[in-house]
């Protein structure tokens, strides 16, 4: 009976959280909704930059004028409050965490969460300059490029993804020393294959062109080695106290 009490209690304390979440990214989308369509002129810069002049994109659909730009601004209220959305996921987790595991928790969800913006931020401010510039130079003469607002849509949130989830390849290194899957030195001897798989990583995931597929698998590689260099300061769990005190009563 205690048992089924205290699952009934997580259960209802997931429910809270998760509706604090919803309602956090709730009020933020509520916020962001009169400035919507500024918000997809925002994201849609660098690509109407690289636009011959007088370029612009296309609406295909009746409704889409309205929903993309709402989509955008729904995307921009749940990274606003992510933040505060992680902050329930961690107090949901951590009354079940060991000390040592809340030490490293905090710090891991904090610095993925930076590292995936710092990976938007990238294909934004870098990647997407250099991608629609060098697709539209290509076009043939007398060809206007003019991208459909919900396929651009559709695009962009690829790229922010294949980016942001590439910029957690630390974090995911680190992990992995830390639970003793593989040691620092495996991962360097490791090293060739993961080049290799970079470029195959980045072949799939981006367009099929070489800025963007190069822009990707050059930082992936960067990022592996910035997981090996961090990974020598963390090191392996070691073994807890009580672990250590049970395995000499035993001998």
């Amino acid at each position: 009976m205690d048992q089924q009490e205290t699952f009934l209690s997580h259960l209802i304390e997931l429910r809270d959280r998760v509706v604090r979440s919803l309602i956090a990214v709730g009020i933020g989308f509520v916020c962001l909704f009169p400035f919507a369509p500024r918000l997809y002129s925002v994201l849609a810069k660098p690509m109407l930059a690289k636009l011959p002049q007088g370029g612009q994109m296309i609406a295909t659909d009746v409704t889409t004028p309205f929903f993309v730009p709402m989509k955008v601004a729904a995307m921009t209220a749940f990274l606003i409050t992510l933040p505060y959305v992680l902050y329930q996921v961690w107090a949901f987790v951590a009354p079940g965490l060991y000390q040592h595991e809340k030490r490293l928790a905090m710090p891991l969800i904090v610095s993925s969460t930076l590292l995936f913006f710092v990976g938007m931020a990238f294909a934004y401010f870098l990647v997407f300059p250099m991608v629609f510039g060098f697709i539209t130079g290509y076009a043939p003469e007398g060809v206007a490029v003019m991208t459909d607002i919900n396929k651009y849509l559709s695009f962009v949130l690829g790229m922010f993804l294949a980016f942001g989830v590439a910029f957690e390849t630390p974090i995911a290194v680190i992990l992995l020393v830390k639970m003793g899957v593989v040691s620092v030195q495996k991962l360097k001897e490791f090293r060739p294959y993961m080049i290799v798989g970079a470029f195959i990583v980045a072949a799939v995931v981006t367009p099929p062109d070489v800025v963007s597929q190069f822009m990707l698998a050059v930082p992936l590689c960067l990022l592996y080695e910035l997981g090996i260099w961090l990974s020598g300061f963390v090191g392996q769990t070691k073994p807890s106290q009580s672990t250590e005190v049970v395995e000499n009563s035993g001998k």
